[in-house]
């Protein structure tokens, strides 16, 4: 199966879930913080498989930026965490991100050169795009804390702007 094939099955996949989350109990402050970390951990770990494996320039900028960038969203997060003494609460989305990510990192580190770096912002898309309506749908409307929900907003308009960037790398990955 093609990486391609296998980014649309995991969107359709976590949209599922998030469709289902939205049907479920409205997840808590300590659950959103947990599955906003989760959420960028995967990212950060996926930019730096790409800089581990790929030679071409704009995946190489790209990664710098997704680990940077969510690693200083998860230090904000955390921050504010340790500000309003609320521990992250692990659970079922974040399990369960954890868990496709394990088999698309292992889908991803199998791949080289240009199949590597056509695959990797094929992901990038997908990913952001489902993280992004995640946030939009289910965590920010869920967000009791007022400031928890600003720090959600703010990460939506960086990850919107990630989303954007990943198609366009997409069309120059050739």
């Amino acid at each position: 199966m093609s990486i391609t094939k296998t980014s649309v099955i995991v969107a359709v996949m976590l949209a599922s879930a998030a469709a289902w989350a939205q049907s479920a109990p409205k997840p808590t402050d300590p659950q959103i913080a947990h599955i906003a970390y989760t959420a960028d951990n995967i990212d950060i770990n996926s930019g730096k498989l790409a800089l581990q494996k790929s030679k071409n320039k704009d995946v190489i900028a790209f990664a710098n930026d997704m680990v940077r960038d969510h690693t200083a969203v998860n230090e904000q997060a955390l921050a504010l965490l340790k500000k309003l003494n609320v521990q992250p609460q692990d659970n079922d989305t974040s399990r369960a991100l954890s868990k496709q990510a394990e088999a698309d990192m292992k889908k991803l580190s199998a791949l080289q050169g240009t199949a590597f770096d056509k695959a990797y912002a094929e992901h990038e898309v997908a990913y952001h795009r489902t993280v992004n309506d995640a946030l939009r749908t289910t965590l920010i409307p869920s967000a009791s804390n007022g400031e928890l929900k600003s720090l959600l907003s703010t990460g939506l308009k960086l990850f919107e702007g990630h989303q954007q960037h990943a198609e366009q790398l997409v069309k120059e990955v050739k």
